[in-house]
This record gives C-alpha cells, sequence and structure tokens, in this order.
C-alpha cells in the first residue's frame, strides 16, 4: 500500500493531500530511511517515524487497511513502539522542563 494511502487512512493526516505533502518534505522515516516518494510502499512489520506537532511518534504496522472507517478500525492497524519522552518523564515525577537549579 502506498504510504500516503496508509497515512491518511489510519488518521495520521487528515486528508490524502495533506499526507503526500508531509511524505514530499522529507519528514517521515520508513525502516529507519527518510523517504520523499509518495508512493513508496508500506507492508506488514515495517516501522515508520512520524514527527506530529508535539511529538514523534514510532510506529509498526501491523495491517492495511481497505480504508478510512472509523479511529478504532484504524488503530488495529499499528503499534505504537514509542512513548513519548515526556510520557516517560511524567512516571518518573519528572518534568521535561524541570531544570538543575543554581545559586546565583
Amino acid at each position: 500500500m502506498r504510504i500516503d494511502k496508509f497515512l491518511w487512512f489510519t488518521r495520521f493526516a487528515g486528508s490524502r493531500n495533506l499526507a503526500q505533502d508531509w511524505v514530499v518534505a522529507g519528514h517521515i522515516r520508513l525502516n529507519g530511511r527518510r523517504i520523499e516518494r509518495c508512493s513508496a510502499n508500506v507492508k506488514l512489520g515495517d516501522v515508520l517515524v512520524l514527527p506530529m506537532r508535539s511529538r514523534v511518534t514510532v510506529i509498526e504496522v501491523l495491517g492495511l487497511p481497505a480504508r478510512r472507517g472509523p479511529a478504532l478500525e484504524a488503530q488495529a492497524c499499528y503499534r505504537l513502539l514509542d512513548t513519548s519522552r515526556d510520557d516517560a518523564l511524567d512516571a518518573a515525577g519528572e518534568t521535561p522542563l524541570a531544570r538543575p537549579q543554581t545559586n546565583t
């Protein structure tokens, strides 16, 4: 399946044109390689790195959707591999903006 269709079907992009722009700009990584072609194929087991607005999302492709269906149907097609750094810090009781205090 083409990567632009996959991003649109799984609801990472609001439209297929936005997905195409995202790919052509070179922001997407497929199995560790930067891609710039909308026709790049996505298959089961592939790993995608997607820079979202406030974080980077890493997913593994579990299925290829047949349509742009409901969100639950789309979420069944991928698995999150990496939680954001902020979530890990929150679980540890730290804040991402915390800096050591200096006495001046």
